[in-house]
């Protein structure tokens, strides 16, 4: 029995460790942490939060 108790801790412990690396790799790289550039190119005097309003409501 212990011939094969002391490899499939091995193999479990491995997986483990391969698991988490995994989890925070794959987390660290999809992770967007930068603010985008806003555009302020529009025309202050017609629009609102530089979004145009056409037209009258």
């Amino acid at each position: 029995m212990a011939k094969f108790l002391a490899p499939a801790l091995g193999s479990a412990a491995v997986g483990v460790v391969l698991g988490i690396v995994a989890v925070f790799g794959v987390t660290a790289a999809v992770q967007e942490n930068t603010r985008p550039e806003i555009d302020r190119s529009g025309n202050a005097d017609s629009s609102l939060l530089n979004q145009v309003e056409y037209g009258s409501r």
